[in-house]
């Protein structure tokens, strides 16, 4: 890494930076990944230039982006593998990941064109396989969760939140909680306690999640 990379960002720079990622977050979010690196510049009011020198192409902006949400999940996970009671590690880090999840509709977007191969992402996303395993092992080990319950339904069930989010985000957009609940019960576990899950949708509500033109 050069000497330049490795300085930390003078203040100017960093508000650019958190600029640029932040608009285009909400970009990816609404748009998908035909968002350009100029419309991005356009859209957080900064030039052209000063996106090109901090990412030189979407790749690498989606892989900065990538980076945030896994040192994210990293933290659910070691926070969670710090409760003495397997059963309440497990539900804290499929509750807190549901929530997070939930609040990112440009998720989806993001792991779909960040570079899962290149470091440091391949190494952040093989070091969350292996804290998730723990979990998972623990829970299994104690008797907290049902018998075959695996990591990849760690996986699973947040791609289902993510989804259940992603279309109910205008029309009712606490649903998710419901439906973590629903899946922490299929699991074994009890449902999160901290707060009452809200009620089914109405026809209506599932009337306007349906997908637009």
């Amino acid at each position: 890494m050069s000497e330049d990379k490795e300085r930390p960002l003078r203040a100017d720079a960093e508000r650019n930076r958190r600029q640029i990622m932040e608009t285009a977050e909400r970009m990816f979010a609404e748009r998908g990944s035909v968002a350009t690196l100029n419309e991005i510049a356009h859209e957080a009011g900064v030039g052209v230039g000063t996106v090109y020198r901090r990412f030189p192409d979407l790749v690498s902006l989606m892989n900065a982006l990538f980076a945030e949400r896994f040192t994210t999940f990293l933290q659910l996970a070691e926070t969670a593998a710090e409760l003495a009671e397997p059963g309440e590690a497990m539900r804290h880090y499929l509750v807190e990941a549901a929530r997070w999840r939930a609040g990112d509709p440009a998720l989806d977007v993001i792991l779909a064109h960040a570079d899962l191969e290149a470091a440091p992402t391949a190494g952040m996303r093989e070091e969350l396989g292996r804290r998730v395993d723990a979990l998972v092992e623990r829970a299994l080990a104690a008797g907290a969760v049902h018998e075959g319950f695996a990591s990849s339904d760690v996986y699973a069930y947040l791609y289902m939140i993510g989804a259940i989010a992603d279309r109910t985000h205008d029309v009712a957009p606490d649903a998710w909680r419901r439906y973590v609940d629903v899946l922490l019960r299929g699991f074994g576990l009890e449902p999160a306690t901290e707060t009452q899950a809200p009620p089914a949708m109405t026809d209506a509500q599932i009337l306007g999640t349906w997908p637009k033109p």
